[in-house]
């Protein structure tokens, strides 16, 4: 099964996808991973490597193909990175949403990362718009729209461990029921 979670700089999605995978007993692959070990290659910050990838739109689309990649050839995975979902399309069994709340994510981000709040804030900010153009411009893609997604879950509600409960139920929920009648996401009008 693939299952790939998506959303927003600090919203868990890497922490939660980690314990899942360990739980499933299933591999784990984490586009921040790539993306921060291609930027640390080449010696740029993150913020940095999200600036110089507005330039060169051979970063963006590098990591993406390695991602369509991974999804295509690999069967039991989780998938992980804030285009997770659009980049496996409908090779994904199951696609998850993740927020939280600015405030909580920034929190998140400047613990992870040792820095100050207002510090983290920025940066967080700035490479969400940095990273929001591009998907625009070389996909198309409105990062805000959530109409690919099979679950969206606001993280800051529970703890993590408690988020992969929620998945883990999610999941055998659909392994359970793909047979009994339910619709396939791709048969889906949400248009009203």
């Amino acid at each position: 099964m693939l299952i790939t979670i998506s959303g927003p700089i600090g919203s868990g999605k890497s922490t939660v996808a980690a314990r899942l995978a360990d739980a499933r007993s299933i591999e784990h692959v984490s586009g921040g991973d790539i993306f921060r070990d291609l930027a640390n290659e080449r010696g740029y910050t993150p913020l940095e490597f999200n600036k110089l990838a507005e330039e060169d739109d051979q970063i963006d689309r590098d990591l993406d193909r390695r991602q369509r990649e991974i999804a295509s050839n690999r069967d039991d995975l989780v998938l992980e990175s804030r285009l997770a979902g659009w980049m496996a399309g409908d090779l994904a069994d199951l696609k998850l949403w993740f927020d939280a709340p600015k405030q909580v994510r920034t929190q998140r981000v400047a613990e992870r990362e040792e820095r100050d709040f207002e510090t983290a804030r920025s940066e967080m900010q700035a490479r969400a718009d940095s990273e929001a153009k591009r998907y625009r411009a070389y996909y198309g893609i409105d990062f805000k729209d959530r109409s690919i997604y099979d679950l969206a879950l606001n993280t800051a509600r529970w703890s993590p461990d408690a988020v992969v409960s929620i998945v883990h139920n999610a999941v055998e929920a659909y392994e359970g029921g793909r047979d009994e009648g339910a619709v396939p996401v791709t048969d889906v009008d949400y248009d009203f």
